[in-house]
């Protein structure tokens, strides 16, 4: 994968299903009424940019969510920020950029 290109779509695995509980509790700004339900990771792509952002597809009870993270390089010592939701996905549909 190129740097800034968006990868391709992979299964979610423990490490992405690990990062949507950390940014779970944002979710209040971003998508009010997501947080409290039990999100499942379903797949993902990233982009490396100064960290990498990570586009997943979650499901989220009867809808599926796509969240936009950023998780910064290791040494800065920040956490991954949600920093995008879009909100009424289906599962067939495609995590993209956004």
């Amino acid at each position: 994968m190129m740097v800034g290109g968006l990868g391709q779509a992979q299964p979610a695995n423990e490490e992405i299903q690990g990062l949507v509980n950390q940014v779970k509790p944002q979710l209040a700004t971003h998508a009010p009424g997501h947080e409290s339900k039990d999100l499942k990771a379903v797949s993902f792509r990233s982009q490396v940019v100064a960290g990498t952002n990570y586009f997943i597809k979650v499901h989220a009870g009867d809808q599926h969510l796509h969240l936009k993270v950023h998780k910064p390089l290791p040494h800065t010592g920040n956490p991954p920020e949600l920093s995008g939701v879009q909100a009424g996905k289906s599962h067939e549909d495609e995590v993209a950029f956004f």
